[in-house]
């Protein structure tokens, strides 16, 4: 078989690893982690903190993000930002499945990751059980600070080829679960009346 038939037929995974070839692999990784383009799936409150990190003040556009794509068809994350309800599971399932390959998600709050404070039967506790998740970004909502963490630690992950090569072999995300950045933590107790 020809190179050129086993490109063609295999994609990158065709050509053999040489010299050549091998810095290409990590170009095209490069290429991939520094300009994908989100699919705009916001669903509750964490959708602001979403627009808000797409705000001038964060700037994601230095990380090739600054476009929130309407299509899933011009998409290649899909950041779930909010609670996902039993009605709205095939419509994201739908989104996905139209997304261009690879695709990657991140869960966006514990809503999306977990249900959250919703434990009933009209919310999915969990996104995962619609759509493999690849990074949770944890938070109730996570602030913008949490959400470039989460995105860059996709890039990583895309950067090094670990996410395509774990989607192949086992059909699941990545399942990362980052620590939150942006300063949210315990609830502090808040006392009323005269401070002394």
């Amino acid at each position: 078989m020809g190179v050129i038939e086993n490109v063609s037929e295999h994609g990158l995974e065709g050509l053999d690893h040489n010299i050549v070839t091998a810095p290409l692999e990590k170009l095209v990784n490069w290429s991939r982690a520094r300009s994908s383009w989100p699919a705009s799936f916001g669903l509750a409150c964490c959708a602001i903190e979403m627009m808000a990190t797409g705000g001038s003040h964060y700037d994601i556009a230095r990380l090739g993000m600054e476009v929130f794509r309407a299509s899933p068809r011009q998409a290649d994350v899909m950041i779930v930002a909010g609670r996902v309800s039993q009605k709205m599971a095939p419509v994201l399932r739908q989104i996905y499945d139209q997304m261009m390959e690879p695709k990657w998600v991140i869960s966006m709050g514990v809503c999306a990751s977990s249900g959250g404070m919703f434990n009933n039967y009209a919310i999915v506790q969990g996104v995962d059980q619609v759509v493999p998740v690849d990074v949770y970004a944890p938070g109730c909502p996570p602030g913008p600070e949490t959400l470039l963490h989460a995105i860059t630690t996709l890039h990583a992950n895309i950067e090094n080829g670990e996410l395509l090569r774990r989607r192949k072999t086992s059909g699941v995300g990545a399942n990362i679960t980052i620590e939150q950045r942006d300063g949210q933590g315990e609830p502090q107790l808040m006392t009323i009346g005269r401070q002394r």
